[in-house]
């Protein structure tokens, strides 16, 4: 098992293709797909086929940026996943910086689990790979998820909204992006 970060109570360690039914049973829970399918499932074969080698290569460009496993310590217990990734669009400028994302079971949330594993994720971030500025976003609906990223730091900038290729109740409110910047982050440790 490759470890990438360990916080109090969770392990962050890199996917293998052994991950496939843990994913495919998280992708599998109409709660946890709510804001991002609308409720809809992730296919298996798009699972072991498409997202999990997605993920894993970003392994081989050794960046510290990438896609991991979250582990409870204590159990061994599959909790979901997090990702800290340069923004995913092409045309993305340099300014935007490093998205954060997190998917969790049910079973995990509001146990402070997002916010630990998003808190250490940026402190790695600022500390050892150099980033400027984190953000992430969410559906202005999605509240449980605004309260996360502000307990990890995260400021509110701003509501917009964007073409989705599948309409998702609640979409027509748009957006929210939330961000921290290095020198933000740094004054809170002065």
């Amino acid at each position: 098992m490759s470890v990438y970060l360990e916080t109090d109570r969770l392990v962050l360690r890199q996917f293998t293709v052994d991950d496939v039914d843990a994913i495919v049973e998280l992708d599998s829970d109409p709660e946890v797909m709510r804001y991002l399918t609308g409720g809809r499932a992730t296919p298996r074969a798009e699972v072991r086929d498409v997202q999990i080698p997605f993920w894993m290569a970003y392994y081989e460009q050794d960046t510290g940026h990438g896609f991991w496993v979250a582990v409870e310590k204590a159990t061994g217990q599959f909790l979901g996943w997090f990702h800290f990734r340069p923004h995913p669009g092409e045309d993305a400028p340099v300014e935007a910086g490093v998205e954060l994302g997190y998917r969790l079971r049910r079973s995990a949330w509001g146990k402070g689990y997002a916010t630990e594993g998003s808190r250490a994720l940026i402190d790695k971030g600022f500390t050892e790979l150099g980033v400027e500025r984190v953000y992430a976003e969410t559906m202005v609906i999605n509240t449980a998820s605004h309260r996360v990223m502000a307990k990890a730091g995260l400021r509110y900038i701003r509501t917009f909204h964007q073409d989705w290729p599948e309409k998702i109740p609640g979409d027509e409110h748009g957006d929210v992006e939330y961000a921290l910047t290095r020198a933000e982050w740094a004054a809170t440790r002065a």
